[in-house]
């Protein structure tokens, strides 16, 4: 990626204090196409950098999906975008990157070693600053993220549910620095985790506070309402698969994998391939829940 979105945002580009829960209407159809490259937003008095890519052929005057990606613990936005590849889809593909927490790595709101600020509200600064510069579809916004940022996508499932549409966590560390999760709606989520993690373990650490995963995903069924015991299915190999009636949630089970994105091909996280590749499964799954669906 080359060029730059934009400086440090001006008073029309940063949101209303506060989280914006619900939909926000996107005033950046027609404004010329910016280039992609880094970005930055104020938010919390914070100036604020993120990495975009936007489709071939970019036309201010249709609407288009915007993903969010979020990188892991100690982690950059480059590295994300390399790393789930969003950037290959037909949407916007956005990277925020994190800020550096207490112990000297970046991180992001949820975990116990992150950064003194509220990254929900970063979150909720930096989509209506994109949907004030380009055209954006507001009812299908996204969310994913690998390890501290698929635990902080937890958090967003919980606290901006009326402004994204369908979430996906990978390898997500759910510490209960996070905090209640009280969602304003359902909230369509899709999840990955390999039984071979041993940095953010599917048995949890107790020790941490990180639930198990079936824990963690039984939490979701109840506040989503759905029925309380999936379908479970094999679509590949190594792959267990458990669905949810009732609602829209979905759990990978990936046998044998570690704390990686599952890919089947070597990617930055591990040269040793899994039997399925997250991105266009997670991808699909975004393209079939629009926000007025739920």
């Amino acid at each position: 990626m080359s060029g730059s979105v934009a400086g440090p945002a001006s008073a029309s580009e940063v949101g209303s204090p506060g989280v914006v829960d619900h939909p926000v209407a996107t005033t950046g159809c027609g404004r010329a196409a910016p280039s992609g490259g880094t970005g930055h937003v104020s938010s919390g008095g914070v100036d604020r950098e993120y990495l975009i890519h936007l489709p071939a052929g970019y036309d201010s005057r249709r609407s288009y999906p915007l993903v969010l990606s979020f990188h892991g613990h100690g982690r950059t936005a480059a590295y994300q975008e390399e790393l789930s590849g969003f950037s290959k889809t037909g949407a916007i593909a956005v990277y925020p990157q994190g800020l550096t927490g207490t112990d000297g790595e970046t991180a992001w709101t949820g975990a116990p070693y992150s950064a003194p600020v509220d990254d929900v509200v970063f979150t909720s600064d930096l989509l209506t600053s994109l949907q004030q510069r380009l055209c954006v579809d507001p009812s299908r916004i996204y969310a994913a993220g690998k390890s501290n940022g698929g635990g902080f996508v937890g958090v967003l499932a919980c606290r901006l549910p009326g402004r994204i549409a369908a979430f996906a966590p990978v390898s997500g560390a759910f510490y209960p620095q996070g905090g209640a999760c009280t969602p304003s709606r359902r909230a369509p989520l899709i999840d990955f985790h390999g039984t071979a993690d041993t940095t953010i373990p599917y048995t949890g650490n107790p020790a941490k506070g990180l639930p198990s995963i079936p824990d963690w995903l039984a939490g979701w069924a109840s506040r989503d309402g759905c029925f309380p015991r999936p379908l479970e299915f094999s679509p590949v190999k190594d792959v267990l698969t458990r669905w949810w009636l009732g609602c829209s949630l979905v759990h990978f089970q990936v046998q044998h994998a570690g704390h990686v994105w599952p890919s089947t091909e070597p990617n930055p996280d591990s040269a040793t391939p899994t039997t399925i590749d997250a991105t266009p499964v997670i991808w699909q799954f975004f393209r079939t829940h629009p926000l007025n669906r739920w």
